[in-house]
C-alpha cells in the first residue's frame, strides 16, 4: 500500500497538493485515454482558405476563365492526377501525398452553410447543425465520453494562448499553453502558491470551488507537463515560424510520450478578400515547412503510423476572383488527411463540378461530422453517436 510518504514524493505538484481542498486532491494529469497510442492534432487553416487555389483544377476552363489574374498557371501546380494539383508553396505535402501519407477530400461542409467567421468556426468547432448553437465542441464532449468527468487537461492540448470551443467540454476541457516552461514559470510565481496556501475551505459545489479546482488542474499540468517533456535532439531543423515551433513543442510531447490524444493548432488568416496571391502563398510556405520538418521527425521516430493531422477551415471561398485581386466567402472546401497510418490516400473524392455551383458557391458532399465521426470511431475509439449527438455515415480513410 502506498504511505503518505511515498504519495507526496510521487505526486506531480506535492507541495501545492498540502493546501488544496479535499474534492481537489483527487485530480491528476496522470490518467490516460484508451485510445491506443493514437494522437490527433486539429490543424485550424483559420479565415476560410481559397480550396480551388490550393488543391487546383488546372484542367478545368471555368477555373481560369473566372480566375484570369489569380487562377494558378498551369505548369505551376504541383500535378497530383492528370485533373488536379497542388499550390506550388506545398512541395512538401506534395511529398508527402507521392510516399501515400496524404489524402484530400473534396466538397467538404454542411448543409445551409453560414459565411460568417464566427458563426462558421462555431458550427465546426461544436459540430452543430447550421441552426442550432451548442456551448460544447467536439473534442470536448469527447473528453466527456472517454473520463466520465475525471480527464487531466493534458489530454487535449491547444497550442496558443485560449482555448477553442473545440476543446471545451461539459465536464472536461484540455489546455491552451504556448510554451511548456513559460506555462510552468507562471504557475511557480509567488502570487500562486500564496494564493493556494492562504485560500479558505470551501463545499465541493460552491462557485468559487470551481475557479480553485481549474487553478488547481492547470498547477498539476504544468508540473507534470514540465516533468516529462524533456529537451531532446530532433531528427529534422524546425523553421523559425510560429507555426513551426508550434509543431516543434508538438513533436517533444509526443516524444515524451505524456498522455495527450488530441493537440490542437491555428495558422492564418486565410481571409484574402484582398491580393490573395502572396498572402496565400507565404501561408502555405510557412504551412509546408513545418509540416515537412514534424513529419520528418515522426518518421524517423517510428510514431509517424500514430499520428494524424487533419486540417479545416471554416469555409471556402467563392469560385470567382473579385475586383480586388481575392476572393469572398463561400461554401464547401478541401480538407487534408496526413498520416501514416492512413487506410486510403490520395484523392478520396471528385473535384468540385464547377458547372453545378449554388449561388456561385462549391456545394458540399461530404458533411464534415462523417470524417469527426470516423476519426472519433476509428481513430480514437470513441462513440462518436454519443458525441456528435446522431449517427453519420463513417469514411474509410483510417
Amino acid at each position: 500500500m502506498l504511505n503518505r510518504r511515498e504519495f507526496l514524493r510521487n505526486s506531480t505538484l506535492a507541495t501545492t497538493a498540502l493546501w488544496m481542498p479535499r474534492f481537489l486532491k483527487s485530480l491528476s494529469p496522470q490518467g490516460a485515454l484508451p485510445n491506443q497510442g493514437k494522437i490527433l492534432i486539429l490543424l485550424q487553416l483559420s479565415g476560410g482558405n481559397d480550396g480551388l487555389n490550393t488543391v487546383i483544377p488546372f484542367r478545368n476552363d471555368i477555373y481560369y476563365r473566372e480566375r484570369d489574374s489569380l487562377a494558378i498557371p498551369r505548369a505551376e501546380a504541383l500535378a497530383l492526377d492528370d485533373q488536379a494539383g497542388l499550390h506550388p508553396a506545398l512541395a512538401g505535402m506534395k511529398g508527402l501525398f507521392d510516399d501515400g501519407s496524404l489524402a484530400i477530400l473534396n466538397r467538404v461542409g454542411y448543409p445551409n452553410p453560414d459565411r460568417s467567421h464566427f458563426r462558421s468556426m462555431d458550427i465546426w468547432h461544436s459540430a452543430s447543425p447550421s441552426d442550432v448553437y451548442w456551448n460544447s465542441g467536439w473534442i470536448g464532449r469527447y473528453l466527456d465520453a472517454q473520463c466520465k468527468g475525471a480527464c487531466p487537461p493534458t489530454a487535449a492540448l491547444e497550442i496558443d494562448e485560449t482555448l477553442s470551443m473545440a476543446l471545451k467540454g461539459e465536464k472536461v476541457k484540455g489546455l491552451a499553453l504556448q510554451d511548456v516552461k513559460r506555462l510552468y514559470d507562471t504557475t511557480k510565481s509567488p502570487y500562486f502558491q500564496d494564493y493556494l496556501q492562504n485560500h479558505p475551505t470551501y463545499a465541493e459545489d460552491a462557485p468559487v470551488a470551481y475557479l480553485y479546482k481549474t487553478m488547481s488542474e492547470t498547477l498539476n499540468s504544468a508540473e507534470y507537463l514540465h516533468a516529462h517533456a524533456q529537451k531532446r535532439d530532433f531528427a529534422s531543423v524546425y523553421p523559425d515560424t510560429p507555426l513551426g515551433k508550434d509543431f516543434k513543442t508538438i513533436a517533444n510531447l509526443i516524444l515524451s510520450d505524456v498522455n495527450t490524444a488530441v493537440y490542437y493548432v491555428s495558422h492564418g488568416s486565410f481571409d484574402t478578400h484582398v491580393n490573395q496571391d502572396g498572402q496565400q502563398k507565404r501561408l502555405f510556405t510557412v504551412l509546408d515547412e513545418a509540416i515537412k520538418a514534424f513529419s520528418v521527425d515522426m518518421q524517423t521516430n517510428g510514431r509517424w503510423k500514430d499520428v494524424l493531422i487533419l486540417s479545416f477551415s471554416e469555409f471556402g471561398r467563392r469560385v470567382a476572383q473579385n475586383a480586388s485581386g481575392g476572393t469572398d466567402h463561400g461554401a464547401a472546401n478541401n480538407l487534408f488527411l496526413m498520416g501514416g497510418g492512413l487506410k486510403k490516400q490520395g484523392m478520396l473524392n471528385a473535384m468540385p463540378d464547377l458547372l453545378e455551383l449554388n449561388d456561385g458557391d462549391v456545394p458540399f458532399e461530404v458533411d464534415f461530422r462523417q470524417i469527426y465521426a470516423t476519426v472519433l470511431q476509428k481513430w480514437l475509439g470513441a462513440d462518436a453517436d454519443a458525441v456528435l449527438g446522431s449517427r453519420f455515415e463513417l469514411l474509410d480513410f483510417v
